[in-house]
């Protein structure tokens, strides 16, 4: 199997989650702006979803484009990734429904640490393709964002038990360091 059809079903995979997502909004019952005042954390916890879902999606897309050859280990960790990163649906529902009580945003921690550890078994078996002086490795060798990150979402998890803004705190924090797109890879591979 070539890289590209991993990417392709990696795609859809995510473009699914996205959908469910939207799906668990209900549409309220009145016909007044107020009556969208209900579903404020359901809107919240969504917003950081879908900014996750897609911070994924497009490191994913440029991490992909690095795969030298396709094995089965690399599809495996994709999988592995693939399913903490289908959970997020289900943790997103019942964050927002709960109006971020702790046990389900400590959970909605929980999977984002989760994922992160996966992309970052992926990102390493990749890296384990190219050799040991290659710009991509050591590019990559400086992934200060990757290794931030999970750090962030265990303090959320834990905060969690503290205060819901606190969490969110760090959700966001995490959001901010990834919104701009991580052009690593991108410099790599216009270099080559």
């Amino acid at each position: 199997m070539k890289a590209n059809r991993m990417e392709a079903f990696s795609d859809g995979v995510l473009a699914i989650i996205i959908t469910i997502m939207v799906l668990e909004f209900k549409v309220p019952e009145g016909h007044d702006w107020k009556d969208l005042i209900g579903l404020g954390p359901k809107i919240v916890s969504y917003i950081f979803s879908f900014a996750y879902v897609g911070i994924y999606w497009n490191n994913h897309h440029h991490l992909v484009h690095m795969v030298r050859t396709m094995s089965g280990r690399l599809m495996w960790l994709n999988l592995l990734l693939l399913f903490w990163l289908s959970l997020i649906p289900f943790t997103t529902a019942w964050m927002g429904e709960s109006h971020f009580e702790a046990a389900p945003t400590a959970l909605y921690a929980l999977i984002l640490l989760l994922a992160s550890i996966a992309y970052w078994l992926f990102q390493r078996a990749i890296m384990k393709q190219h050799a040991g002086d290659s710009a991509f490795v050591m590019a990559m060798g400086k992934d200060w964002k990757g290794k931030l990150s999970p750090l962030l979402y265990l303090v959320a998890g834990l905060t969690a038990y503290i205060s819901p803004w606190i969490s969110g705190f760090f959700f966001v924090l995490v959001t901010v360091v990834w919104f701009v797109p991580d052009k690593r890879i991108e410099r790599v591979l216009k270099d080559h």
